[in-house]
């Protein structure tokens, strides 16, 4: 798997008389974990929806693709009416095949439907209905949906909600192996402390760039204390530590980067 490299140029953005976006410009490296984190309401879920051709822009993004072009893309959550006599397995057939659910799937597809089902730990829920799932799991779901096809991009936008402690590892692991295969991630996150570990790369987005750069070294800036003031350094790491243990140790810091159920923008 080869995954595409982003370029962002000088996006800008309007609605109506409101500004949202304005001189962003930033790189995505291939086979890495970019976050896209801010304040409620900064424009990321906007500059997501740019890069997939959602909404008109100023500015141009350039994406690098290699043979695959497919693009993978886990939601917030997933509205649905639970009253839908849609299973799981329904779901994930009628998302990757043309031909009808109830006439089953092709031999292949449910290769690999069952492997994600196994992966994510949803075999048993194969047969039950899709609104009868929890949040979590409904979650978990989703994700292995937008496994199908294999994508080259993975686009995030807060994954982690409604998931448990387990759920979320589930998560986490299948990003990282993505990313190990060749896969690119762009991922929108509020939970710094997860950035801070997980992330390649970050991208502080408040209508234009705040921060842009690897979190062990943007964290520290002038510009990151302001913005989160909850987080401390340790000034005298001693030699020989990692990135982790003599970089930044960060306590608080989710109460200062608004977290939400859903980004109004």
């Amino acid at each position: 798997m080869q995954g595409p490299s982003i370029e962002f140029k000088n996006i800008g953005l309007n609605l109506g008389n409101t500004q949202i976006l304005e001189n962003i410009s930033f790189s995505i490296c291939p086979a890495t974990i970019h976050c896209i984190i801010g304040s409620n309401g900064g424009g990321k879920t906007s500059l997501i929806r740019c890069m997939l051709g959602q909404m008109p822009h100023t500015g141009n993004i350039e994406i690098e693709w290699g043979d695959n072009r497919t693009i993978g893309y886990v939601p917030q959550q997933l509205e649905i009416d639970k009253t839908l006599p849609v299973s799981v397995i329904d779901f994930l057939t009628m998302a990757t095949q043309r031909r009808p659910a109830f006439l089953g799937q092709s031999k292949l597809l449910a290769v690999q439907t069952a492997e994600l089902l196994e992966q994510f730990g949803l075999t048993s829920k194969r047969n039950e209905k899709l609104g009868s799932l929890s949040g979590g799991e409904r979650q978990r779901v989703i994700f292995a949906q937008a496994m199908m096809p294999a994508p080259a991009l993975l686009v995030l936008d807060e994954p982690m909600t409604g998931l448990d402690v387990a759920g979320g590892e589930m998560i986490l692991s299948a990003v990282r192996q993505f990313v190990s295969d060749g896969g690119t991630v762009v991922w929108i996150n509020h939970d710094i402390n997860q950035v801070n570990e997980v992330a390649d790369k970050l991208t502080y987005v408040n209508k234009t760039i705040m921060l842009d750069g690897v979190p062990a070294e943007v964290l520290q800036t002038g510009v990151a204390n302001q913005l989160f003031p909850t987080l401390s350094f340790n000034e005298s790491p001693q030699e020989g530590d990692d990135a982790e243990s003599a970089g930044i140790e960060i306590e608080a810091v989710r109460e200062e980067v608004e977290t939400v159920s859903k980004e109004v923008e």
